[in-house]
């Protein structure tokens, strides 16, 4: 809409020759600036009417006529302000009535001072309205449309109110930084994490006065504060996050993270990892150190072994393979918890029986020891250690008020004279035990050349096994394997045993190292998984059968084609089947094993770890590799009324329940030990209470005397 019609002005008298301007002079004076004046009112970014002292329009722009959509015919200058108000309730802008309207307006025109106020319209738009008096009398409006400028203030006060909540909320502390490194926010989790008040770390202060605050009020010990900025500018200047975990004076320990921010500054989160680090720290040395006796475990042995053939100037080492006589004897007489505890007893006088603290000795499984004694001068040192351990383990063990005898074996082989690497090592001071004690007990041999009898023996077990492969001596027994929570049989594990006419029933740990060495163990691997998917065809449908696979058989090309085939003959769907590997298989990483493995899992076959927690870092497996299934080794149950032991379990039951993997107990063999499991959250077991092992019919007819007592 033009400007017209305005009031007042003082136009710039041009003068002719007489001294007076001419009257064209000045009408063309004051039309043009006329036209200025309208341009500029036309141009506004605000809508602007001006009223006089009547309350008549004298002028309006079309910013005003468009953000009320008013009808440019209808308000013109000299129409009554009362009548425009009317004019926007009939056209259904406003929200209310034109007296209503007006009297909201009244105090404002009456008032001699400018003034701001809002309306929100009938569409939900806001209107900022400002009233400015003339002098004159009347009074100049200015009106700007700030719906978005409100719903961006809105939409930011949500914001804060998210990011406050958040901040209340959150579990982990937290600090953040602009990028003069001043402290901008911080949380409550931060001050409850440090036991402070906000007092103590007001807003402003600087990441340096922060610190020497922190070990002003003890809560750090002393630390170095220009390092501590130094590394973490660094890390920011890089764009990357930094992560220190810090011991506390307290003994808690805190995972610190510094982030750097987009715009400058960073933020730092603060965790209380204490009980994940202390479970950490049980699980590793869980997974290098024997859980009754606390030697170190087989791996632990090879590790430190290892490492001493590897180091540049290699000193002469003595490696002793130790096994206790008469052992079994006293399982079967005195009962497992007595020789647990001799099995602690012994690994105590071996302990003490070491020449310095550098020699290592280790529990390699059963009543098996081992011994690395460092630069021995000669074999008689060698001899010396192990005199004394023979006399030392010949002293009576006193269980109960009566004496207990065991004697010990020692083979003894010598670094470099009887093998430059481990494995020779081992297995010469093997070959030296096991000569030992074909000659008597409680003895001490050290590898001799000759001392081949074991290995003529282990000849003629896999002659033996060959021949018995193809006479189809091998038969399978089947173990049940129950849901604790439901007490449902959920599937069995086969397990092979050997018929010989010769050895009598051979159990597979007798046998099964030398199936493995000789490549036999895959022609009679792929006969224990067809023989177990025929067998379990036959059982309700869902039941599960697990087979144990080794190394040996997964490195074979043919492998996961024998599998399928099983499934595929027997028609036991994939789902149905578990194949159980031990931590040895995953030492493999070789891309062959885990693509194998996970070709098999894509399929649906389970995947489960056997005797979880033995011999090897079974975490860091979990990690490569995820399996569906994880079996706590049946020493674990055994020892289960054991505080640390129970821990231990717990702790792997949840980890199993953490990462969504089924936990099978072995070796359950009474019903305490059952009940501590299923308090624990375990999810299957195992073992002589659950269930012997048996033969296939009677592992048929157990099912099928379950399925028939099952309410319908």
């Amino acid at each position: 809409m033009s400007v017209a019609h305005v009031k007042g002005g003082s136009p710039v008298r041009r003068r002719g020759a007489g001294g007076v301007a001419a009257p064209q002079q000045i009408a063309d004076e004051l039309r043009h600036q006329n036209e200025r004046f309208s341009a500029a009112v036309e141009n506004m970014s605000h809508g602007l009417c001006m009223f006089d002292a009547d309350e008549r329009m004298i002028i309006c722009n079309g910013n005003y006529l468009r953000i009320f959509s008013l009808d440019a015919k209808i308000v013109r200058p000299g129409i009554a302000f009362l009548d425009i108000l009317q004019h926007s309730v009939d056209i259904g802008v406003a929200s209310q009535s034109a007296a209503d309207l007006y009297a909201i307006r009244k105090p404002y025109i009456e008032r001699a001072q400018a003034s701001t106020y809002e309306e929100i319209l009938s569409d939900g738009r806001i209107i900022s309205i400002t009233h400015r008096p003339l002098a004159s009398g009347g009074w100049v409006s200015i009106y700007e449309d700030i719906t978005e400028q409100r719903r961006a203030e809105q939409e930011l006060k949500e914001q804060h109110r998210r990011f406050d909540a958040a901040l209340a909320n959150m579990s982990q502390g937290l600090l953040m930084y602009d990028a003069d490194g001043t402290l901008i926010v911080r949380n409550q989790r931060f001050f409850d994490l440090y036991n402070v008040k906000p007092g103590d770390f007001p807003l402003g202060m600087s990441h340096r006065a922060l610190l020497e605050q922190m070990v002003r009020l003890r809560i750090y010990p002393s630390i170095d504060i220009d390092g501590e900025i130094s590394k973490t500018r660094a890390s920011l200047q890089a764009g990357e996050t930094r992560s220190t975990n810090r011991i506390l004076a307290d003994g808690r320990t805190l995972l610190i993270a510094r982030r750097p921010l987009a715009g400058g500054g960073w933020v730092a989160t603060f965790e209380d990892i204490t009980e994940r680090r202390r479970a950490e720290e049980r699980m590793s040395h869980l997974a290098h150190y024997d859980t009754l006796t606390d030697l170190p475990n087989r791996s632990m042995f090879r590790e430190r072994l290892d490492q001493a053939l590897g180091e540049t100037a290699a000193t002469p080492l003595a490696i002793f393979s130790l096994d206790l006589d008469r052992f079994k004897a006293i399982n079967d007489t005195w009962g497992h918890p007595a020789g647990d505890w001799l099995l602690k007893c012994v690994a105590d006088r071996l302990r003490h029986s070491l020449r310095s603290e550098t020699d290592v000795v280790a529990r390699l499984g059963g009543d098996e020891f081992a011994i690395l004694q460092f630069n021995p001068k000669g074999t008689a040192d060698a001899e010396q250690l192990a005199k004394r351990i023979v006399a030392v383990i010949s002293q009576p063990f006193r269980y109960k008020g009566r004496d207990m005898h065991v004697g010990i074996s020692l083979g003894i082989a010598l670094y470099p004279n009887d093998g430059k690497d481990a494995d020779t090592l081992l297995k010469n001071a093997d070959m030296a035990l096991y000569s030992g004690k074909s000659e008597g007990r409680n003895v001490y041999r050290f590898f001799e050349p000759g001392m081949d009898a074991l290995a003529r023996a282990r000849l003629t077990l896999e002659t033996d096994l060959e021949t018995a492969l193809k006479r189809q001596e091998f038969v399978l027994d089947f173990q049940p394997i129950t849901n604790i929570a439901s007490g449902e049989i959920v599937g069995a594990e086969a397990l092979m045993r050997w018929n010989s006419p010769r050895r009598g029933l051979v159990a597979p740990d007798d046998f099964i190292a030398a199936a493995e060495d000789s490549g036999l163990i895959v022609p009679l691997g792929e006969w224990a998984l067809k023989q177990a998917c025929s067998v379990a065809a036959g059982w309700p449908p869902g039941m599960r059968i697990a087979v144990n696979v080794s190394a040996v058989q997964i490195r074979s090309a043919d492998f996961a084609r024998s599998v399928i085939s099983a499934l595929a003959v027997s028609g036991v769907p994939a789902r149905r089947l578990e194949l159980e590997i031990t931590e040895t298989v995953l030492m493999d990483e070789s891309e062959t094993v885990l693509k194998t493995l996970r070709q098999l899992r894509e399929l649906g076959i389970r995947i489960a770890l056997d005797d979880f927690g033995t011999g090897y870092s079974s975490l860091g497996y979990l990690r490569r590799f995820p399996v569906d299934k994880i079996k706590i080794d049946r020493s674990f149950i055994h020892d289960i009324d054991n505080r640390d032991t129970a821990a231990i379990v717990r702790s792997i039951i949840g980890l199993g329940a953490e990462l969504g993997i089924t936990v099978t107990a072995e070796g359950v063999e009474t019903q305490a030990q059952l009940d501590i499991l299923r308090k624990a959250g375990c999810v299957e077991a195992q073992g002589f209470l659950i269930g012997v092992p048996s033969k296939a019919a009677d592992m048929a007819r157990l099912l099928k005397s379950k399925a028939a007592s099952r309410p319908a």
